[in-house]
């Protein structure tokens, strides 16, 4: 079992900066996580390439 990752990202929203877990042990991912500050629902996309580094791109759940 892999500990997971923590990334740091910006609410598409509110504009803070958040910490959210990533699972290494899945290559692509997609999820809904709401905003630890403003609670709004932020639609998180996650790829880990060859290394296992995890690129996260975050946005409105309503885009």
């Amino acid at each position: 079992m892999s500990a997971l990752d923590s990334v740091l990202v910006q609410c598409p929203y509110c504009w803070e900066t958040l910490e959210i877990s990533v699972d290494p042990s899945v290559s692509d991912q997609e999820y809904v996580e709401d905003c630890q500050v403003c609670c709004q629902p932020i639609l998180v996309h996650v790829v880990l390439d060859e290394d296992l580094t995890p690129s996260v791109d975050v946005r409105a759940e309503n885009e």
